[in-house]
């Protein structure tokens, strides 16, 4: 029989609802993990991360894409869930977002309407595009090069949408690229596990390697332009990462959708806060300023003020031990930011520590200078800095001879006074430690980006005509910008996109209390150090005095660490081999701060001690240096007492001969930018 055709296939029919039943809405919506319902981790301080290399990024290139039959597959994304959004808080948070908007964008405007503010940074971004011009222009006027360049970055790309198709047909794959293991940005499980954030971490790592690479393989062009492009490519880099923005960043996505975009309200009020601070400038916030006060809970070490002029108070500090080294110690800060990044919490105060071990100890605690001090030139913070502060020295404690110790800019300060002494055959300084100090500005650090030609140092005296001075901000935003991935934007993403404050951080609160120079001390500064680098040279006359750190016969104790942004170890290094006395360079782990802030008792870091410097060739020195645990305190202070063990009974504050005029840490200090 033939078959009989088949009947018509039933369908199936979707249940219709009832007549006068509501349906409910059904608002779950699927979505990655980047939606899913987590509360983001605490912005890390970067304190933390103090040894991480602030430059670009470092990732680690993997050349092939073949699929690796070892490799461990990548976890796969989550199922996908449902999510509720609230969709009526989240309208009246973008209503309430672009209401705060405005208040941040008027915190701006409102400075530069009424001729308060100018509008800034012209000179740095044609200094920038000049110098990136340069850089293109190198590898676009060799057609070979060219063709290295865009072969170098298209190559990359095809392995990744290779790899990414792979992958997306259920291969087990390895990336193009990887961050490098100490970039906290891409640590977030989700930067790996969901194929859209994986593509764009990775997109981005390939650019930020080849920009980089342009920039090293530049060969041709003058070193001080590759370290301005470096320095310039970086940020860029830096300021474009996808961790930087809420729809590429899966964190902040997730962050975002579960508070119906609270986070960016509480934000966008933080950012208006901190723009009307800075008084039409950005300011941001790193740590709770409300939680730390200095004289309360920051320089605390009992000391009184007991003799100061137009430039600096002197302080000394209380005796806490019945006997004292004979020889007292003069400290000379950097003017550029405050003395108490030495005297912190008692935890971390190095002027404490020495306090406590029987060190007679005076601090100079220079002034936070405004228009009046704005002809105070380099010869004035002589005189009236450490030369004077001798001088009150020898009287209060009866002894011409000092050891003495100079941090970063008041170590050069310092240096050069020993060489004005020493051609006025003054002998009271006996010992000289210098702690990060450059001497010889060949190899300085990130900061020459800033003064590197006349055009550029001509720009910022143009600005302190202006003013007198040059404001604390602009500095605190060059030191930020030398570690932008530590100082920057973990910040911007921490305060304004998942609007969360800061935690309270003294080293952070240090950082952020920025103090002003006076123009003609800032100028001669700039000229002579970076620009014209005469300290070295021989080509620097203080009242009639040839500078020649040739003259400076004494011991010195020169202190470096290893991974400063401000005096690089290797300039430091070459430094120390033009004085001619007695050397002994040191090497400490971290950075400048922490490798100089490091008590014994957190034993953290690590120093290095070795031959007398030669040359340039630090890591040849390195490698046949001493690596001791911990703190270098310890090995300082027996390099102090070998100079000289002699002991006295302790002595008070001013000792009879001047009155205390208050207590520590004094008002200077307390006078905020």
């Amino acid at each position: 029989m033939p078959r009989s055709k088949p009947g018509p296939r039933r369908r199936k029919m979707k249940a219709v609802p009832a007549p006068g039943s509501v349906r409910k809405p059904n608002n779950r919506i699927p979505h990655s993990p980047a939606l899913a319902t987590a509360l983001p981790a605490p912005c890390p301080s970067p304190h933390a991360r103090e040894g991480q290399e602030g430059g670009l990024p470092q990732p680690v290139i993997i050349p092939s894409v073949a699929p690796n039959p070892d490799a461990v597959p990548q976890p796969a994304p989550a199922e996908a869930s449902a999510y509720n959004i609230d969709v009526e808080a989240l309208t009246k948070n973008m209503a309430r977002l672009i209401e705060e908007g405005g208040r941040a964008v008027a915190a701006y405007l409102r400075p530069r309407d009424n001729g308060a503010q100018k509008i800034a940074y012209s000179n740095e971004i044609t200094d920038a595009v000049r110098t990136i011009g340069q850089v293109a222009e190198y590898w676009y006027v060799d057609p070979q090069r060219t063709v290295e360049m865009q072969t170098r970055l298209g190559k990359s790309f095809l392995d990744l949408f290779a790899n990414a198709s792979r992958r997306l047909a259920g291969e087990p794959i390895d990336p193009v690229v990887k961050p490098d293991p100490r970039d906290k940005r891409f640590s977030d499980p989700e930067w790996s596990s969901n194929q859209y954030f994986d593509f764009l971490k990775q997109a981005y790592l390939l650019i930020a390697d080849w920009a980089k690479y342009l920039v090293e393989h530049a060969d041709q062009l003058d070193p001080a332009v590759r370290q301005k492009a470096e320095f310039y490519t970086r940020q860029i880099v830096n300021a474009l990462a996808p961790s930087n923005f809420i729809f590429t960043n899966p964190e902040l996505l997730r962050t975002t959708l579960n508070r119906s975009a609270e986070n960016l309200v509480r934000g966008a009020q933080m950012l208006a806060e901190d723009i009307e601070a800075g008084g039409g400038e950005l300011k941001i916030r790193q740590s709770d300023m409300s939680k730390f006060e200095v004289g309360r809970n920051l320089a605390i070490t009992p000391g009184k003020v007991i003799y100061q002029n137009a430039l600096m108070q002197l302080i000394q500090y209380t005796p806490s031990t019945e006997r004292v080294l004979k020889r007292p110690l003069l400290i000379v800060p950097p003017w550029i930011n405050k003395y108490y990044v030495l005297d912190l919490t008692p935890e971390k105060s190095f002027i404490k520590w020495c306090v406590d071990r029987g060190l007679t100890v005076f601090v100079i605690s220079w002034i936070n200078p405004d228009e009046k001090l704005a002809q105070k030139g380099f010869a004035d913070y002589m005189h009236d800095g450490p030369l004077e502060a001798l001088d009150v020295v020898a009287r209060i404690t009866g002894e011409d001879k000092v050891n003495a110790v100079g941090y970063c800019v008041g170590g050069t300060l310092l240096a050069v006074t020993l060489a004005y002494m020493a051609g006025k055959r003054d002998d009271r300084v006996t010992s000289a430690t210098f702690l990060t100090t450059q001497v010889d500005f060949t190899h300085a650090g990130d900061l020459k980006v800033f003064a590197a030609t006349e055009q550029q140092v001509g720009a910022i005296e143009r600005q302190m005509t202006e003013r007198g001075y040059l404001e604390g901000s602009k500095m605190a935003t060059a030191f930020n910008l030398l570690r932008s991935n530590d100082l920057i934007w973990p910040y911007v993403i921490n305060n304004y996109l998942k609007g969360e404050a800061p935690f309270a951080f003294d080293l952070l609160y240090w950082n952020s209390d920025a103090t002003r120079m006076p123009a003609a001390n800032h100028s001669y500064y700039l000229r002579n150090c970076y620009l014209d680098n005469n300290i070295t040279k021989s080509k620097l006359t203080i009242d009639n005095v040839r500078i020649d750190l040739k003259e400076i016969t004494i011991p010195i104790y020169n202190l470096a660490t290893r991974e400063d942004h401000i005096a690089p170890a290797k300039s430091v290094y070459l430094g120390s081999t033009f004085f001619g006395g007695p050397m002994r360079y040191v090497l400490s782990g971290s950075g400048h701060i922490a490798g100089v802030v490091n008590p014994p008792a957190k034993t953290k870091y690590q120093y290095w001690t070795g031959d007398t410097p030669q040359g340039e060739d630090i890591e040849g020195w390195l490698r046949n240096a001493a690596e001791h645990p911990g703190s270098w305190w310890p090995d300082w202070l027996a390099w102090i007492k070998a100079q000289d063990a002699e002991e006295v009974e302790a002595r008070p504050p001013g000792g009879g001969v001047f009155a205390p005029i208050e207590d520590a840490p004094g008002s200077y200090v307390k006078v905020r930018s």
